[in-house]
């Protein structure tokens, strides 16, 4: 079941965070239904300009409605990951998307506020629900690149203003996270103090945090083992510290990288070990059974393993009730 991101964030801010993962194929897409089925927990399919273009609009949609068929116990949204203002029209316009994310954090802070306002009307004309962001995230992804001397911690006085000057929905934030496999370095990680202040200054308001995949070194080990070349040092969000944001109004926790690293992983493995195989579903297979357990562990770190059918009675009942 398609619902809006609006719907899942109001049953889950404060008790759990819903986990929202790029796909870019079936194999994903198979994964992280029956990951999430197993787990007894919602999420959110996002939909990068990138994964678009790579696949294209029609194939990602027919895909998704085919796991909806498929997994009918599902609850989920579809989400547009860092668009630009064209690409957030268009998904506004499809009628198949829940939700879209403006991305004009590199817009100064009031040209920011013009194109992210714009989006809201247009969207909320259709009933979809608008995500943006305010500061930078340092790293790489897709064709985000930022490097860390230009990223920038969310200030939570401008967070205020830029809230209830847009309109939007929910806030992507700088808290220290940032895009790919190199998010930390020494001791740096997740700035606490500064989710506490956004969120005093926001309270109830569903704050989202990307660039936070975990980066599991037991997965860059297996990867060079089997003849990849990652960077040994490569670090990111300890999945334990999910628990601690939640409570701060951290509502959707953005995952990407994980997913990667997992396809990797198998795809290196098992042509290593049986390098005679040309049948690229046996690797196929295998992945979509690994990204449904990484999907079962995660949901467990934010907090929504089990919480499926409590959702569905408080949006359902909703529903009946408009």
């Amino acid at each position: 079941m398609i619902v809006t991101t609006a719907q899942l964030f109001e049953v889950a801010y404060g008790k759990f965070a819903v986990g929202a993962y790029n796909i870019n194929n079936m194999e994903q897409a198979l994964g992280l239904f029956e990951g999430h089925i197993q787990a007894r927990a919602p999420f959110i399919v996002q939909l990068s300009k990138g994964a678009r273009a790579y696949a294209g609009v029609k194939m990602l949609e027919a895909i998704i409605r085919a796991a909806d068929e498929n997994y009918p116990e599902a609850i989920f949204a579809v989400h547009l990951d860092h668009g630009d203002e064209a690409t957030c029209y268009d998904c506004i316009d499809s009628g198949f998307y829940s939700s879209v994310m403006i991305d004009a954090s590199h817009e100064k802070f009031e040209d920011n506020i013009a194109i992210t306002r714009r989006v809201v009307e247009r969207a909320h004309a259709r009933g979809l629900s608008v995500e943006a962001e305010l500061g930078m995230l340092g790293g790489v992804e897709e064709d985000i690149q930022v490097d860390e001397k230009h990223a920038m911690l969310t200030d939570p006085d401008e967070a205020k203003e830029f809230v209830e000057r847009t309109g939007c929905d929910s806030l992507a934030v700088a808290i220290g996270t940032s895009h790919g496999a190199y998010k930390f370095s020494g001791g740096q990680g997740l700035h606490f103090d500064r989710i506490a202040s956004i969120q005093r200054n926001l309270p109830g308001f569903p704050l989202v945090m990307h660039g936070s995949s975990s980066v599991p070194q037991d997965e860059v080990e297996r990867i060079n083992a089997a003849g990849g070349k990652l960077d040994p040092s490569a670090r990111g969000v300890d999945a334990d510290e999910f628990a601690r944001a939640i409570p701060l109004g951290v509502t959707k926790v953005n995952i990407d990288t994980d997913g990667r690293l997992v396809w990797t992983r198998v795809h290196r493995e098992h042509f290593k070990e049986h390098p005679e195989n040309f049948d690229f579903r046996k690797p196929g297979k295998e992945y979509i059974r690994e990204y449904a357990a990484f999907i079962v562990h995660k949901s467990e770190k934010l907090r929504s393993t089990g919480t499926l059918d409590m959702v569905r009675e408080a949006i359902t009942g909703k529903m009946e009730l408009v």
